[in-house]
Formats: C-alpha cells, sequence, structure tokens
C-alpha cells in the first residue's frame, strides 16, 4: 500500500484508492476493501507497523476468531477473520474484516480457499489457525449478510 497522505492509500494490489475512514469497525486499516489483499507492515500486532519486510499479503482463507462459550454454557460463533500470507517471507497472520469490505470478494476468497494446496493447509494446521470449510458456508453468509440472509435462506 502507497500513502498520498493520511487520508488513505492506494492499494498495491488492485489500484484502488482507499478513503482513511475511523467507522470502519477496526482500529487498524490493514487491508484493501475492494481485493482484501495488504501489505506485511505490522511485526508483532495490528498498527505496530513494524515490519522490515512490506511484502505484499495474499487473502488465502478465512477463519473464525474467539469460538467458545456464552455465560450458559452455549457454543458461540466467533468473529469472521481474513487471513493473510506474506508472499515475500511466507507469515501469516489473522485480520478482522471491516465494515466496508466487499462481501462478494470475501465469498470469493472463501471458495479459493477450499482448493489451497495441502502444504499451506498443513502450515495453518501447526499455527492452530483453523481455516474455514464448507460446512462453515452458512455462517459465513450469516456473518456478511445478516440474520435475514439465515431466514431466506431456509424457505
Amino acid at each position: 500500500m502507497t500513502s498520498k497522505d493520511k487520508k488513505g492509500f492506494q492499494c498495491l494490489a488492485c489500484g484502488q484508492w482507499i478513503e482513511a475512514d475511523k467507522f470502519i469497525g477496526t482500529h487498524f486499516r490493514n487491508h484493501c476493501p475492494f481485493c482484501l489483499w495488504s501489505q506485511h507492515v505490522d511485526e508483532q500486532k495490528s498498527g505496530d507497523r513494524r515490519s522490515l519486510c512490506h511484502g505484499m499479503m495474499e487473502p488465502i482463507g478465512l477463519t473464525f476468531k474467539n469460538e467458545g462459550f456464552d455465560k450458559y454454557g452455549q457454543r458461540k460463533q466467533g468473529e469472521l477473520m481474513v487471513i493473510h500470507l506474506c508472499q515475500d517471507c511466507g507469515h501469516l497472520s489473522i485480520n478482522r474484516l471491516a465494515a466496508d469490505d466487499k462481501p462478494e470478494t470475501v465469498l470469493k476468497i472463501f471458495e479459493a480457499s477450499l482448493k489451497l494446496p495441502s502444504k499451506i493447509k498443513n502450515i495453518l494446521k501447526r499455527q492452530n489457525i483453523n481455516l474455514l470449510r464448507k460446512k462453515d458456508e452458512k455462517e459465513i453468509k450469516i456473518q456478511l449478510f445478516g440474520k435475514e440472509f439465515d431466514n431466506s435462506y431456509r424457505t
């Protein structure tokens, strides 16, 4: 990502200009809302901007964060997250989706992730990153489109 000023950046993957927006649902914009590609700028945590790599981060799949149980012992579904893989150094990161990310692009990434090579799936597994599978598609769509999707999906 290249920065023209503090109000946005140009995506190095698709060329779109991304306006800075404090209402995107995350503290730090780390990927393009159109293609979901990112740049390897964070080292230890979101927003630290300490990475020396600066390679392009490909969105390779989706995962859920913070799955677990609610206070009544009922299983709760975690937040939908995008998995990025640095094309230069191989670093993996999991990032929150932003409110303005294009749902169609998120779904395309999900579909492509179903065909990831075993080598990448094994790397994700070793790092305890649960790549979402076909059985998760309904929950992905509910998180992207809301409960209304769930009701219309059943009819």
